[in-house]
This record gives C-alpha cells, structure tokens and sequence, in this order.
C-alpha cells in the first residue's frame, strides 16, 4: 500500500493480506494470478480467501453468464454519460451499477472504459468518453468514485493508447513523451490520484515497442512509482503472451483461465530461478489487498460495510434521468417566432415519427459492453404514450440495415444441450439468436466435457411478407431449418482475422431464403455440433442465426414516409447505425449513415418545414441534411428508457442537457487526424503529437459541423461577470428565458503571445484547452453564479528534456462560455 496506513481499517487490511501471503506456497501463488475460468479467480479457504468474481460494466453489469435470465439495467453509453457533463451524475451512475453488481454477487467491474476519441472512425468510441482528457478524467473519476462507494472494484481501462481496434492485439502504437503524457495518460492520471481505483486493465495492444501487459516503464514506473497506484493489474482478455515478461513488466492477474501465461506456468518459472518469488509476492499482496477492500478476505474489513452502503437506487429512474440529461441538441431552427423544439402542443397536433430505429431503437453498443436489460423502451413506445391518442402516425422509411443481423424481433428461441448418446443436458431461453457461452457460461447441468451439440428450436412470427433471409455465424458442422423443412447444411471453419474472438465468432454468412407471410408463425431451428479445437485459450461456444427481413423498394418506403410527413404538423425522423457499423473488434471506413436514410431525411425536410431529427449513433456521423432541417438532437446509444427520454425532452416535460464531448464533422475529409491502420510493419505512429480533436480543428483553422462543447437548451442565458485568478473563474450569469433551464458553464485557458522582445521561445500548444466546467440551475429570470477550481496542472506542458511537468510562464486569458467557439467573457492572468 502506497505510504502508511492512514485509518484502522487500511491497518487491518494490510495486516490480513500479510497473514495471508504469509500462508501461501508458491504454487498457490501463481495460481492466485491466474484466472480460473473466464470471469473469476480461485478462492482459497485455507487463508480465508473467497473467489474474486469479475464483470463487464460500462453501462450495466452482465454477471457471468451470457443471458437474459437475470437482467440488466442498461444505462446510457458512455459517450452519452459523458455528455451531462456532470461527474455527480457519474458518480449516481456508478452507484447504481455497484447496487447491480452486489446483486448479481460481482466484485469488480472491468469499467470505466477512458480511452480518447483519436480518430472519429475508432469503432469503440461509443464505450469511452471524449476527445478531450481532462473532461474523460472528470466524468471517469465520478463513475469509479460511484462505484466505489458500493464497495464495488472498478478496473480502470484500457491502460494506455488502446485508441482503435484495428489490429488490437498487435498494432505497436508510436507515441512521443508530451502526447503520450498530456493526452493519453492524462485520464488515467487524474482518475488515479482523485479517485484511487481499485484496478487498472492492461491493454492489447504495444506502445512505443513494448506489449503493454509487459510495459514496466507505464506499469511500474509511472502508476505504481509516479502515482502511487496500489490496485491489481489485469490483462485484457487473453493480452497476455509471456510468463516471465507479465511478471515483470508489473501484470499482477492474467485472464481469463484456465490457460494463462501465470497458473502452473508461472509456478515453474519460479522453481527455475527465471522470476524471483518476491515479484509474485507484490502482483499477491495486489489481489489480496483487492479482496480486502471488497469483503472477500476473512479478518479484513471490506472498504464500504453493508451499513454504510449508499441509499437504494431506482435504475429506471436513473437511466431515464442520464439519458434526457445527455441528449444534445445540436439545430433547433425558429420559425415564425416559434423554435422547432419543445413541440408546441398548440401547433403541433400531429406527429409524423419515420425510421427503422424509432421501432427498433439501438440503445447500446455491441462488443463486450452489451448486457440484456429487462425491457427497452423505443422511441416508438416512448412517443406513442406520451401524445394524444392519434396523434402520431409510424412508417418505416428507411432501414438503416441492408445486412444480416442476429435473430431478434419476432423470434421465441430456446438452446438445447445435448451429450453425444443425445441425452439432454440441459437448456435455457435465449434472448436473441446468439450464444456466446465462454467458461462456466454454460446452463445448469451442462459440462464442456459432456457437451456435444446446441441446437436453437423455437418459432418466427414475421412482421412483413416476403422472402425472409436467414444465415449463420459461427465454426463448425451447422444445420439450419426452417418450417421442418432443412434449408442449410455445412461446416465452417477458423477465420484467419488477427483478432482472436473475431476468427472464432466467424463471418456473417447467408444461408437461405424463404418466402414468408406476415403473422404467420414458422418452426426454426439452427443445430451446432460443438466443435474441439486443440490449443484454444478458452472453452468456448458462439454462434448465431441471423436474419434479414423482406427488402423492399427503398423509393417506396420513403414515399409512404414522406406522405405521412406531408400531412403532419410534425416530421420526426430517426436515424442510426448498426452492429456492423459500430461496434467493437474493428474500426469504421466512413462516417456515412448506412443505407437509405440520408435520402429519407431529405425528402421528408422537403415537404415539411417542421422535420426534427433523432441521431441515435454512439459517436460522429456525416450529417448532409443538417442545414436544412428544422432541429437535429442527438440520442446516443440512449439505454434502455431511451424512448422515455426521448418523448421527456421532444414534448417539453425537460430540457435536453447534454453537450458534445467530441467535435462533430461536416465530412470525414475535413477531419485532422483519422488514421487508425498500423503499417506494413505493424505500428500506428501518433505523428500528430498533442493536436488531436478540437486541439487539432483549430491549429487547422478548419470549421466543423458542431464543435466541441456545443449544445442547446430550452432556455437562454446572459453570461454577466467573469472573476478569474490561476486557481479558479467564477462566473456570474442569468437565464433570460421564460423557463427553468440548466447551463454547462466551460472555462478554457488560452496562452497569449508575448509582449516581451526577448521572452524565451514558448512551446507549441494548442490554441486553448478545457481548464474547467461546472453547471449552473435557474428559474426565468434569476441570476446564478458558479465557481471553477483551475489547475496548476492546466498551465503546465510536459518537457520531454527535462523529463517532467514544467509551469509555461506568461500571460493567458481565461475564456468562459457555452462552448469552445461560443465564449461570452474573458479575463486576462499571468502565471
């Protein structure tokens, strides 16, 4: 533990994990670090040790299992979180997650994800933050403070410069000293020291040449030495490569198991003399110190008691708050004297809703941030309760998907598990036609030993006529039927992407067609023999049945929805993008809405003045219609009472809260920094240095679509005074609107030239740079005011020479506003 003991309770902990350590023989050791299935670490009783059982958690916590049996409440994604700018919020969010975890018997969530949007085409940016560190920093620090205070661990990742997810697992990230510490490093520095979190997850990927499951210069020199880190280290599932380079590089557990670089492995290497015992002691003392903390270590008081526990959250409740608090409202046009937003009920009694997303909303990203919540309410659902019986009208539109997906609207679908001699083994509903069973995964009764074939049996009832195309993912002998009749049979095998999970889970492939009427229910089934493959890392089965509906004339579905648009005094059109758009295991190739959608926008624009559009999208998408449309409010990927909140913010009964945490492009070509393909020899060289998203807009002088920051209300306000030292703004200012409202008040620091003849060279810094945020309530026509803490990192820079944090004296303006192009008031200081 860093420093001494501070209360009784460090005491304690220290002591029991010493007595603990004290006890273990080598072999027990090695074992400890090692996972024993995909989600847990072994337990120890003879040293009063239970099993420390892990979880994915950015935005609900799954537990163990694969299923929906027991269901998760999904909140928004992180990059909508993000966008209430508002750590407290976070922090609420954490808590609730904590609650689900104690429920779901999960010690530790391996979240917050803060990673930087780079590059806007990064396929997992819906699952981080922002572009900007500071802020990921702030919000981050509330989400594990949150969770914490649930006597809950949170696994800070993915340690360091895991940006995109081309070539994950071996692209060799080049980044200079000053990026690497002013941007990179920067959340997890701050996240550390404010919030002291209970884990760090190393990532896939290398940096600057080193594996960093591997990398004792990041690991152990600057968060144990630097920072004073005291939490476990984790690989990311299956990161690690090397025994004897895990351990000293500072990996402390390396999952998942059975089979991992530490376990017997590591064992073997102590007894060889090539890891001295007392670097596994440290990488124990971590783990131990863990299940201390979080109650799992006899004679150790856990770090938060059941009678200190927060209050008890209502998780419909709060998912519902961050989703109306993180909707940014980008466009909202006035048109005779009237804003396109709140609806007016007055003028607007009829309400046009098209796209294929406002009846089946995507509320969360794909990958392992994916959990099964107990409902989802659509924006269909959403607007449908909240207006007046017959008042809104649905039409299709546009369907953002043209490609296979997994089976999910219509179909009632349940595994089977069979031994070879055919006896059943075992069984459970499915939530969709995807299982993804790794480890203990697996339903009751069923063994890996024993398991032989799954077969998903159930039934479809369309929601269109036409034919219907079914298809398959996965490896191994499949047989796919539909109504009895066997429409598909064949074996896949190993793809050959670098990505290990992406080779196993195989292609989306087509299978068959079958023309089918609407209404009417038909049998399916898709049988897998499970297949053995020597050498795997894990046991594991996934594979799924796909479908895609009839596809009909894009011209047509747009016609009907823009006949619906003509008649109403309203358009509202949802857009969104898809599993094979965004997710995670690869980036994008473009910013492009996927299929007919831009189309749909435009011709509905064309014949109603009054078109509102919903993105719901987890990070930038081209928007071509922006200008000329009435309002554009973005949705994100919005949880599961998205629609709700949809329905809170379109009718009035809130305000739509958020603010961009990420510039938004006109084009992708106008974006500065995009590449996220390592080169011929595997590395992605960060040439850009410390200029990345609006850092990068502005030494570009090139003009967005909306900047960083940016996002409107339902209210205006008067920015009046702006007070500011080194150390902190206040800033005083007014709603002078006609209702209650919330503003995010952001602060930044821009350096100013010298007036000096003979002032030192200054280093290159970006223009100006986020210092600071805080919200501000108030009723019409009051007056508030809020005061920012400032810093002193804020006016430093790091000196590669120098090897450390260095104050850049001078002059700087303290720029106060509503966003980073629209600053109401500055003042000048020197530092």
């Amino acid at each position: 533990m860093t420093g001494a003991p501070i209360t009784p309770a460090d005491q304690a902990r220290e002591a029991a994990v010493e007595a603990a350590l004290g006890k273990l023989a080598p072999d027990d050791k090695a074992r400890l670090l090692a996972g024993q299935d995909n989600w847990s670490l072994p337990a120890l009783p003879e040293i009063g040790l239970a099993s420390l059982v892990m979880s994915d958690g950015p935005i609900g916590v799954r537990g163990v299992r694969w299923t929906a049996d027991d269901p998760s409440v999904a909140l928004p994604s992180p990059t909508a979180l993000a966008a209430t700018w508002d750590p407290e919020l976070a922090r609420r969010a954490g808590r609730l997650l904590a609650q689900e975890a104690r429920r779901k018997g999960v010690h530790v969530l391996l979240a917050p994800t803060v990673n930087l949007h780079r590059s806007p085409l990064g396929g997992r940016h819906f699952e981080a933050y922002s572009e900007d560190p500071y802020l990921t920093g702030e919000i981050g620090t509330g989400y594990v403070l949150g969770v914490q205070d649930g006597g809950v661990g949170t696994t800070v990742k993915h340690f360091v410069a895991n940006d995109a997810e081309t070539d994950r697992f071996t692209v060799d990230n080049v980044v200079a000293p000053r990026p690497l510490r002013e941007l990179y490093l920067a959340p997890f520095e701050a996240i550390v020291k404010n919030a002291h979190p209970w884990g760090i997850m190393a990532a896939y990927n290398r940096v600057n040449g080193d594996s960093m499951t591997e990398h004792r210069h990041l690991q152990k020199e600057i968060l144990r030495g630097e920072w004073g880190f005291d939490g476990y280290i984790v690989s990311d599932w299956l990161a690690a490569r090397s025994t004897t380079g895990a351990i000293l590089g500072g990996l402390d557990v390396a999952m998942p198991g059975p089979k991992t670089v530490y376990g017997p492995a590591l064992a073997a290497a102590i007894r060889a003399g090539e890891v001295e015992e007392s670097l596994v002691d440290d990488a124990v003392r971590n783990v131990l110190r863990l299940a201390a903390r979080v109650g799992a270590l006899d004679d150790a008081p856990a770090v938060v008691p059941a009678s200190a526990l927060p209050a008890p959250l209502d998780g419909n409740a709060l998912a519902r708050e961050v989703a109306r608090r993180s909707f940014v409202l980008v466009r909202n046009e006035v048109r005779d004297g009237h804003p396109a937003l709140p609806l007016d009920p007055e003028r607007t009694r009829t309400v046009a809703l098209s796209g294929a997303a406002a009846r089946d909303a995507r509320i969360l990203g794909g990958g392992s941030a994916h959990v099964f919540p107990p409902h989802t309410v659509s924006p269909l659902d959403g607007l449908t309760a909240a207006l007046p019986e017959g008042a809104l009208s649905y039409r299709v539109g546009a369907d953002p998907s043209d490609q296979l997906a997994v089976a999910d609207k219509g179909f009632t679908l349940r595994a089977v598990c069979r031994a070879a001699d055919g006896r059943e083994l075992g069984t459970t509903d499915l939530p969709s036609g995807m299982v993804q069973w790794v480890g203990v995964d697996l339903p009751d009764g069923v063994t890996y030993d024993e398991l032989h074939t799954v077969e998903f049996t159930g039934t479809f009832t369309p929601r269109e006529s036409g034919d219907h195309t079914f298809g398959t993912r996965g490896i191994g002998p499949l047989v796919l039927t539909v109504e009895g009749e066997k429409v598909w049979a064949g074996e896949e095998g190993l793809g050959d992407s670098t990505d290990p999970f992406n080779a196993f889970f195989g292609e989306r492939l087509e299978r068959a067609r079958v023309t089918l009427i609407e209404g009417q229910t038909v049998d399916v089934s898709l049988h897998l023999t499970v297949p053995r493959l020597p050498g795997a890392p894990m046991d594991a089965v996934a594979f799924s049945l796909l479908h895609l509906g009839p596809r009909r004339d894009p011209e047509d579905l747009i016609a009907e929805a823009v006949e619906a648009a003509r008649e109403a005094d309203t358009a509202v059109v949802v857009v969104a993008t898809t599993t094979a758009v965004e997710s995670e295991g690869f980036d994008r190739t473009s910013l492009e809405l996927p299929g007919h959608q831009n189309a749909l926008v435009a011709a509905v624009a064309a014949v109603n003045p009054n078109t509102v559009v919903v993105v719901n999208t987890g990070s930038p998408v081209e928007m071509p219609w922006r200008e000329d449309v009435a309002a554009v409010l973005l949705s994100w990927f919005p949880g599961q009472e998205g629609g709700a909140a949809l329905a809170d913010v379109l009718t009035g009964a809130d305000e739509p809260g958020g603010r961009l945490t990420t510039t938004w492009p006109v084009a992708i070509a106008d974006v500065p920094v995009t590449d996220t393909t390592p080169d011929a020899g595997g590395q992605l060289h960060y040439t850009e240095g410390v200029f990345i998203g609006y850092r990068a807009w502005e030494r570009a002088g090139a003009t967005p679509a909306y900047p960083f920051g940016h996002g409107l209300g339902y209210t205006d306000w008067e920015y009046e005074t702006l007070d500011a030292t080194t150390e902190r703004a206040t800033v005083r200012l007014r709603n002078t609107g006609e209702r209650p409202g919330r503003e995010t008040v952001q602060i930044y620091l821009a350096p100013l030239p010298s007036d000096a003849p003979d002032a030192p060279h200054a280093p290159e810094r970006p223009a100006r740079w986020l210092a600071g945020f805080a919200s501000a309530e108030a009723g019409p026509g009051e007056s508030v005011e809020v005061t920012v803490p400032l810093r002193a990192r804020a006016f430093e820079i790091w000196d590669e020479a120098a090897n450390g944090w260095t104050a850049v004296p001078g002059a700087y303006e303290i720029q106060a506003g509503r966003s980073l192009t629209d600053r109401r008031l500055t003042a000048r200081v020197h530092r």
